[in-house]
This record gives C-alpha cells, sequence and structure tokens, in this order.
C-alpha cells in the first residue's frame, strides 16, 4: 500500500449579506464569508489537502475563481469532485484532521453534523474526519472577527 500526506490551509472574509457555511453545513450567523463559491473554509483547505497529496495541485487550478461554472457553487461539490481526481490516480482518503479557527460563532456544536456531511459527500466513515475549533484569543484578522481560517492534514492511500 501506498500513503501520501497533505497539507491545506484557507480563509475568508467574513461579511455582512452571506450566509455561512462551513463543512458543508449552514451555520446561523450575522456574518457570511465572502468567495466566489459558498466560500466554505473548512472544505477548501480539505480540497486542497487532498489535491497536495495527490500531488496534483490546488483548488484554484481546477476551480478557478474566474470560472462561471464555479459561482456560487456549493464546495460540496467541489469536494466530491476532489475525491473523484484522486481516485484518477489510484487514491482514496485514509483520514482527515482539520481545525478552524474563528472566534464566533462557536464550531463545537456544528462539528457533528459537518463530519455527518462531508463523510457522505466523500463516501468514507465520519470516524476518518476530525474537525477541531479554536480562536486566535482576539488577535489579528480572525480575533477582530474580520474572516475564518481553516487547516487541514489528510492521508490518502492507493492499495
Amino acid at each position: 500500500m501506498k500513503i501520501r500526506v497533505g497539507m491545506g490551509y484557507d480563509v475568508h472574509q467574513l461579511v455582512e449579506g452571506r450566509e455561512l457555511w462551513l463543512g458543508g453545513i449552514k451555520i446561523e450567523h450575522s456574518l457570511g464569508l465572502l468567495g466566489h463559491s459558498d466560500a466554505d473554509v473548512l472544505i477548501h483547505a480539505i480540497c486542497d489537502a487532498l489535491l497536495g497529496a495527490a500531488n496534483m495541485r490546488d483548488i484554484g487550478y481546477h476551480f478557478p475563481d474566474t470560472s462561471a461554472d464555479t459561482l456560487n457553487i456549493d464546495s460540496k461539490i467541489l469536494l466530491r469532485k476532489v475525491v473523484d481526481l484522486i481516485a484518477t490516480k489510484g487514491y482514496h482518503v485514509g483520514n482527515i484532521d482539520a481545525t478552524v479557527c474563528a472566534e464566533r460563532p462557536k464550531i463545537n456544536p456544528h462539528i457533528p453534523a459537518m463530519k455527518t456531511c462531508m463523510a457522505n459527500v466523500m463516501g468514507i466513515d465520519e470516524d476518518d474526519i476530525s474537525i477541531k475549533a479554536t480562536t486566535t484569543e482576539k488577535l489579528g484578522f480572525t480575533g477582530r472577527e474580520e474572516g475564518m481560517s481553516a487547516y487541514a492534514v489528510v492521508l490518502i492511500e492507493k492499495p
């Protein structure tokens, strides 16, 4: 069996007038993430980690923010496409370890639903997805609630 590891990072600005999507689920909040797609910072970090592990560049390469095809797209669609892309090289997801950085809203209550959603999209077991949440103790753009970021590390396997 061949295994590879990838790391992903993403950041999006928080703005009024947008829905907040994280881990494939809508979370009620007064602000949402700004982006070409639904700006799901967690899914984007995971996509980059998966693509990097398979040596297939990054999410912007495959789904550019200049494309009308991806305007306001649901990031769950991108995640499914990324899983299909790595499968063309014979890989499947082994496990995911991700962290969301945000001051508000509190992320922990939503983690079970995010895991269920993304496991269904990727066709993997919920136990293969770890999601953690942290703040930046009111420091930086995250602390000022100007944006959110996410980090992801993944293991992919080829039998």
